[in-house]
């Protein structure tokens, strides 16, 4: 336990006094107090038994709340932005929590509004938001891991954090060992940045452990998105059959699109929902099945044709599956 606190504090160690730099940098960003991840109440999910699970989830949530007008971070004492965070984590919870521990921190998040900032304007804010996270990990590292290995996950904004954490804290070897896979799922993967971090590798197949499993959901004549800009290339896989390439995937790979509500229920599960492909432009999931007037975006700032919202839930069974499959790999290496 001693050796894995050392490991995680070295890995991020000159990264908070950065963040710390960017948080004052902007009258946008509010005066932060640290909350305490040693209190239950800042966690949603708190699988601190040890148990005969193979491994632990550690899960972050996406955007919960929109912002604006200056109100961007969220405000934990709002009862009902918080019944809104426990319920988009519940959403996708049932993906993981097979045979696992699942960990769920709150953290101060921003609200989705603060991603059509200038990023000068909203970078300070992830920060502040990213600072929690960091916490919330950190904690967890010291008190519950003991050693086990990770699944690390989120969507969105939470895919986003996950990410974050990934470029600060996973440099380390030990740590890498630990880490099954990153599901950074609806936020872009850039050559860039695993051109300097070594330790962000996306995934390359269904089975491949230590990598970062990432997509982002659209129609097949969308060419711009809040996580994927146009000019961008984002290194994805296809969720149906776990290719980095171009090639298509039928709509009968498709194990079951499932449509869950705020208590992790699911509403309706449709097997062989939509095929799809990845865009070798952009590295965008290219869906060929999906009627728009049925799936339409919800959310201001995603287009028409942006089908963010849909990310886990149109390939919920595949994932379900690949955490298993990984985790299984992990265990019988």
């Amino acid at each position: 336990m001693n050796g894995n606190r050392k490991h995680w504090k070295t890995a991020c160690g000159i990264a908070w006094m950065l963040a710390l730099m960017l948080l004052f940098s902007t009258a946008m960003a509010e005066t932060r107090e640290s909350l305490d991840y040693g209190d239950a109440g800042n966690w949603i999910y708190l699988a601190s038994e040890d148990g005969k699970s193979a491994a632990d989830v550690f899960f972050l949530a996406p955007s919960a709340f929109g912002g604006g007008e200056g109100a961007y971070i969220m405000d934990l004492t709002n009862e009902k932005t918080r019944a809104n965070f426990i319920g988009v984590i519940n959403m996708e919870k049932g993906i993981y929590d097979h045979n696992t521990r699942f960990f769920a921190p709150v953290y101060r998040q921003v609200g989705y509004r603060a991603y059509a900032l200038p990023e000068a304007e909203a970078e300070p804010l992830k920060q502040s938001a990213f600072a929690d996270v960091k916490d919330a990990f950190g904690y967890y590292m010291e008190h519950w891991n003991g050693g086990r290995p990770i699944v690390l996950a989120g969507f969105s904004q939470g895919a986003d954090m996950a990410l974050r954490l990934m470029k600060e804290c996973f440099g380390d070897e030990a740590l890498q060992k630990q880490l099954i896979a990153c599901y950074a799922i609806g936020w872009r993967l850039t050559e860039e940045e695993t051109a300097q971090w070594p330790q962000l590798r996306a995934a390359q197949g269904e089975t491949d452990i230590g990598v970062i499993i990432s997509f982002n959901t659209e129609a097949e004549d969308v060419g711009d998105s809040m996580s994927v800009p146009a000019g961008t290339k984002t290194l994805a896989i296809n969720p149906l059959n776990w290719k980095t390439d171009g090639e298509k995937a039928e709509k009968e790979l498709n194990l079951g699109a499932c449509f869950t509500d705020y208590e992790g229920g699911i509403l309706n599960e449709v097997t062989a929902l939509t095929g799809a492909y990845l865009d070798g432009e952009r590295g965008a999931l290219k869906v060929t099945d999906i009627d728009p007037e049925v799936y339409n975006s919800t959310l201001s700032i995603l287009a028409p044709g942006v089908y963010h919202l849909y990310d886990y839930q149109f390939f919920y069974r595949n994932l379900e599956k690949n955490v298993q499959d990984r985790i299984g790999t992990y265990m019988n290496r």
